[in-house]
């Protein structure tokens, strides 16, 4: 069933439960009101999903708000910010009741786990596209950032790498996909409470959203860098090794994206502080190489065989 326009947005959206503090005026006016706290730097990132370019057109629409939001969220969790306000543009081809619906239900639950408000937004008729724009802040100064890395810092890597483009694979090949992979592909986490850690500790940092050797370089080539990955070292997750090969496996940890995980570098005077905090988190975290002055990509393999590695990974042009 069609819904207009302002009904829409009062029906699924103004009524959606708010988390972020600092809201002085919220959905229902031309702009909203918001207060930075004191001390605090505001951080700005904004993601547009095109169907049938980044996701495909029969995605339920709960998982492509969860997936949509957590894929932003991991560019605050990169610059080590707290999460604090949503704004939303929907471009849809009917307002269909149901969709809407489920999309709502997706991104409420997302607000909640980041603990976000919506606080503004648009809706359009056309082709389904969606944009999410988040804010959140950081302590002045602290902002982790891809500058900063230098020869001898170790480079660290969250989670497991290369499930996210096996539960894309499941889902277009197998009828019926691996949960797990299928979980990692709707619903990546964005990694704040490690962000939050890394502060004052991490050189340079940022999540793997086009793949690790695609996103490492954009990394090393601020300051004319490069690295050396022992790859027997990327994370790899032991059902994505059961359903596929080493090989394959390997293939999508260091080039297929998605799995917005991050990547950081810690030199070596905080090294220690670093393993100390390291227990206290909930997610893993593995070294997988370092920084080197000679600018490239090297891996290096269980024998020890170094060879240069292209900077792969997903291009938008």
């Amino acid at each position: 069933m069609a819904v207009a326009e302002f009904d829409l947005i009062k029906r699924f959206f103004a009524s959606l439960p708010q988390h972020g503090r600092g809201v002085g005026l919220g959905i229902g006016d031309d702009c909203a009101l918001l207060e930075v706290p004191e001390g605090q730097q505001l951080a700005v990132s904004i993601d547009t999903l095109v169907e049938g370019t980044h996701f495909l057109p029969g995605i339920p629409a709960e998982q492509l708000a969860y997936r949509a939001l957590g894929a932003c969220v991991s560019d605050l969790a990169a610059m080590g910010a707290e999460p604090a306000w949503l704004t939303l543009a929907l471009t849809l081809p009917e307002s269909d009741s149901d969709w809407l619906e489920g999309f709502s239900r997706g991104l409420g639950e997302g607000m909640a786990q980041y603990g976000l408000s919506l606080v503004g937004g648009d809706t359009t008729r056309g082709h389904r596209a969606l944009s999410l724009q988040v804010h959140g802040w950081v302590p002045k100064g602290q902002a982790l950032t891809r500058r900063g890395a230098q020869p001898g810092d170790s480079i660290w890597v969250s989670g497991t790498l290369g499930d996210a483009m096996a539960g894309l694979d499941q889902l277009q090949t197998q009828a019926d996909p691996d949960p797990y992979l299928l979980g990692r592909f709707y619903r990546p986490s964005a990694r704040i409470e490690l962000g939050l850690a890394l502060r004052e500790i991490a050189s340079a940092a940022l999540d793997i959203s086009d793949g690790l050797l695609a996103d490492l370089n954009h990394l090393l080539q601020h300051q004319d860098l490069g690295a050396e990955l022992q790859l027997a070292q990327i994370p790899l997750s032991e059902v994505l090794l059961d359903r596929y090969s080493e090989q394959q496996a390997l293939n999508w940890a260091l080039g297929g994206g998605e799995d917005f995980e991050l990547c950081f570098c810690v030199p070596a005077n905080r090294r220690q502080q670093w393993l100390e905090k390291l227990p206290g988190l909930s997610v893993s975290c593995r070294e997988i190489g370092a920084i080197c002055r000679e600018p490239g990509l090297i891996g290096v393999d269980q024998q020890g065989n170094r060879r240069p590695m292209a900077a792969s990974g997903y291009q938008h042009f």
